[in-house]
């Protein structure tokens, strides 16, 4: 393989216009994933217990308690297997139910997914209605969503295997309080959060479809974000902002192709410019950096010794 093809691969070219029905039913799907993840798993701060995280194959939930109806104790696992192009369910005993993806309306895929957790003896209750999107249809309802193209969820699943390497990579010269390197099936993004530890306002809500409390609890203290999101750009772009928003936050020096956007109240930086950047890591990385230190510096946060 050439190097050209091996960047080609490693950073794919996926415009947001052309996967644009995969994408939101992909996103219902992990909606429909999360909500199990939320009813089983331990609350922690900020919502970090709902997210999934991103896997050599896809993305899942990690290891959730899930007793049995017996009583029997045990842990499960649901992945996304963006290769395979199947949900895969396990159990800490061996037990394992999967079933394809392709083909699947959002009202089949909750019916499988309720259906394997039962084969498995797990009894789950959720509210079987989507989040943070303008047009909630329940999921038992929902067949308009039923688009899955293989190629493009891979080449999703790609995008997110880079952000996540090199948020975790700026993730790691912080030693302040700061968040998982996460997926959130909300606003369907991969993030991470640095906090200065002190509190916040109370965030004004409005997210659709979403109580007003749940941002509440999420924004409870001062921080800044960023992540990867597939918008905000014609193949998605990395993102960062920051609540509260400092005094001359937006008026920061970024990187060149990065801007701050009215529209989304945060900086943005292009995949289609990271991809075709001559160092893709170094271009992420320094947005990142300029980005947090627009936020940190204006706000004047306590200092925080990093690492390295």
């Amino acid at each position: 393989m050439s190097e050209t093809s091996a960047t080609t691969e490693a950073w794919p070219a996926l415009r947001v216009d052309e996967w644009t029905a995969t994408r939101e039913t992909l996103h219902l799907w992990t909606q429909v994933v999360g909500k199990v993840r939320m009813a089983l798993a331990a609350p922690i701060n900020h919502w970090w217990h709902v997210s999934l995280q991103v896997t050599a194959r896809g993305l899942a939930t990690g290891l959730m308690p899930a007793r049995a109806a017996g009583g029997e104790g045990g842990e499960l696992e649901i992945e996304f297997d963006l290769l395979a192009h199947e949900l895969v369910l396990r159990c800490s005993d061996g037990r394992r139910v999967s079933f394809p993806l392709p083909g699947l309306s959002v009202a089949d895929f909750y019916v499988a997914v309720l259906e394997s957790l039962d084969r498995l003896g797990v009894a789950v209750s959720i509210r079987p209605v989507p989040n943070e999107v303008e047009v909630a249809i329940p999921f038992p309802d929902d067949t308009v969503h039923h688009t899955y193209v293989p190629e493009h969820a891979t080449a999703f699943w790609r995008q997110l295997v880079q952000a996540d390497r090199i948020l975790r990579r700026f993730r790691s010269s912080f030693t302040g309080k700061v968040s998982p390197v996460h997926f959130f099936w909300g606003a369907m993004d991969l993030a991470v959060t640095r906090f200065s530890g002190r509190p916040a306002p109370t965030h004004p809500g409005g997210a659709p479809h979403c109580p007003d409390w749940v941002m509440h609890e999420g924004y409870s203290h001062e921080l800044s974000s960023a992540g990867f999101w597939p918008g905000g750009g014609e193949e998605g772009a990395f993102y960062s902002y920051a609540y509260p928003a400092p005094e001359g936050f937006a008026a920061a020096p970024v990187p060149d192709g990065a801007f701050f956007s009215d529209t989304f109240g945060e900086f943005l930086l292009p995949w289609e410019t990271v991809r075709t950047a001559a160092d893709p890591d170094a271009l992420v990385l320094s947005f990142l950096e300029a980005t947090y230190d627009a936020a940190a510096s204006r706000a004047d946060w306590p200092p925080l010794t990093r690492r390295w």
